[in-house]
């Protein structure tokens, strides 16, 4: 089971990496409207782009945001029906006594008086 969670780990990790790594190499949309609106075309088309289909980036963003969101629901399914949550200190062997506190109900020594 834990080589199953570090497989999980790490592939979450990379898709997270790949989204953000692709996201950083698209182009934006708005990039070019300025370039647009200034060479006097008065097309829509060419302002707000083409609606045709998803290039190669934007594809590969949407399988490794699908891979990342797949991933991260599979931890929270792994984390949520195991039986061990949190650290757990049940085996931990003591290599001394601890200290015993001290109460307020024992009598202390007399304090000595100042003499005047």
């Amino acid at each position: 089971m834990e080589a199953f969670k570090t497989l999980i780990w790490i592939v979450n990790i990379i898709s997270a990496l790949a989204v953000i790594v692709l996201v950083l190499l698209q182009h934006g949309k708005g990039a070019d409207a300025g370039a647009t609106f200034g060479s006097g075309s008065g097309s829509a088309q060419g302002v707000f782009g083409s609606a045709g289909n998803a290039n190669f980036l934007s594809r590969s963003t949407a399988v490794a945001a699908t891979f990342f969101f797949a991933t991260c629901m599979a931890m929270v399914y792994i984390h949520t029906h195991t039986t061990k949550h949190g650290l757990d200190f049940s085996n931990v062997q003591q290599t001394r006594q601890a200290p015993k506190p001290v109460s307020n109900t024992e009598p202390s020594a007399p304090v000595p008086q100042q003499q005047k």
